[in-house]
């Protein structure tokens, strides 16, 4: 018997005892935004120590840091064989506006083969796919392939600020010859995807200030600053009619897209029409030269999230407002840095601000882009895991969004990083209703198991960066 007929009994023999597991994780309210949930983060780090424990990982402990405990486990007998870092998080978003929900956030069910609960997707479920993966091999063969680290954290959904700390102080105990995170998503139903790129961020708050306070429009309007107008002049400013950023120096080291990846973007026949009309837009619009993929995945932005300052309450009122503001964020690809894009926002601002006006900036999160070449040997290891799994082929695609933690792995361990997620755009992740099709959960315990065997076959060597 192969070690995927050996999977397979397994969790058919252990499914509905698995499922149960999970909803008794995902009944744990571990929201890390909120300090009321702290005992409870602390309840959701005991819960999958013991899951970890029960499946047979070792050297297990839950780790102080700053924030939010993390989850460290090994198992480490497969001499001679590389060594897989396992990440996730076991912390959750809020669950606000409770009032949509159609069954509680934490009271997990089951409706139409979809697992409803905050954190069904991200990332509990997919955590708890590892735990059950490594289970199973060493349940059904009394050893796994390759050495396997777990790094568990409660802080992602708050932008892991404790992690990086723990990392730099804990490289040898992390060391291992890549990282393998599961909280992504596919390219879509019964589509699998090796994420093998995330875009950066970095963003800011510009807040305009004007006179002592509001002024009344017919006394003073003409004669004053408005800062609801500079603020929408500097705004103007960023970008052209053609959606081309015109901050100075933004593009200097954006890293172009290879001939081989656009090719395989275009395989991928993704259909703008389609989400057009899904969106509800009468058009698509973006950076001219570029797919919608292309401006999504490998394209800078920047966009503007929200605006306020003035009247905005049913009916008129004549006054020129003391203050606006705007937040803006920017998505970075390869070779953006955060820090330096800041500055030339900063530039931009303090060159196009208008006459009358203070303008002061405040920088927020940041976050720098990931890549691993997507024809490394442990990015198309997972491809075939998918492939014998799904019985289709496998795209390889970048992410549109951030996982900032990732930027730091890679700067800090140097290693590969593979993003194999099982999870889909429709699962409501981050809003009410949060959702896992459990027949992803099925297949990714399947294609976990196989990846281990997959890599088993490299040398160490062959998978460094």
């Amino acid at each position: 018997m192969d070690h995927l007929q050996a999977l397979d009994g397994y969790f058919k023999e252990n499914r509905d005892a698995h499922i149960e597991q999970l909803k008794d994780f995902l009944k744990i309210p571990s929201i890390s935004a909120l300090s009321e949930h702290k005992k409870d983060m602390q309840l959701a780090a005991e819960w999958l120590l013991k899951s970890l424990q029960d499946a047979g990982i070792e050297n297990l402990s839950i780790d102080k840091t700053d924030g939010h405990p993390v989850i460290y486990g090994d198992w480490l007998h497969a001499e001679g064989k590389p060594t897989i870092l396992v990440y996730g998080h076991y912390d959750v978003q809020p669950v606000d506006p409770i009032e949509l929900w159609e069954s509680g956030p934490f009271d997990p069910e089951i409706r139409d083969n979809k697992l409803f609960a905050r954190g069904a997707s991200d990332d509990k479920g997919q955590v708890f796919m590892h735990v059950k993966a490594v289970e199973a091999l060493i349940k059904e063969t009394g050893s796994l392939p390759v050495n396997v680290k777990f790094l568990i954290e409660g802080e992602e959904e708050v932008g892991s600020p404790s992690l990086e700390k723990y990392i730099e102080e804990n490289k040898e105990k992390l060391s291992a010859d890549l990282i393998v995170i599961s909280d992504t998503g596919m390219y879509g139903p019964g589509k699998p995807a090796v994420c093998y790129g995330l875009r950066g961020l970095c963003g800011v708050q510009i807040d305009v200030k004007g006179a002592k306070g509001d002024l009344h429009s017919g006394l003073y309007g003409g004669g004053v600053q408005n800062p609801l107008h500079a603020l929408v002049e500097v705004l103007a400013s960023f970008r052209d009619k053609d959606g081309t950023i015109t901050v100075e120096g933004f593009y200097d080291n954006v890293q172009a897209l290879s001939d081989e990846e656009r090719a395989a973007y275009d395989a991928l026949g993704f259909d703008e029409e389609a989400l057009k009309n899904e969106l509800e837009v009468p058009e698509l619009f973006g950076e001219k030269g570029y797919t919608h993929l292309e401006q999504t995945w490998v394209r800078p932005t920047l966009e503007l999230n929200g605006i306020f300052g003035g009247f905005s309450g049913e009916g008129i009122k004549t006054v020129l407002p003391a203050e606006a503001g705007a937040k803006i964020t920017c998505r970075l690809v390869p070779n953006q840095d955060p820090e330096e894009i800041v500055e030339k926002l900063k530039a931009h601002i303090e060159k196009h601000k208008p006459v009358g006006v203070t303008v002061t900036v405040t920088e927020f999160d940041k976050g720098k882009p990931y890549i691993t070449p997507f024809e490394h040997p442990a990015i198309q290891a997972a491809g075939r895991s998918y492939e014998k799994v799904y019985n289709v082929p496998t795209a390889y695609i970048r992410g549109g969004g951030s996982i900032p933690i990732v930027a730091a792995f890679d700067e800090i361990l140097d290693l590969p990083v593979v993003l194999m997620g099982f999870g889909l755009a429709s699962e409501n992740f981050h809003a009410p209703n949060e959702h896992f099709h459990l027949e992803n959960f099925d297949q990714g315990l399947r294609v976990i198991g196989d990846y281990y065997y997959e890599i088993a076959h490299f040398t160490r060597d062959e998978l460094k960066k």
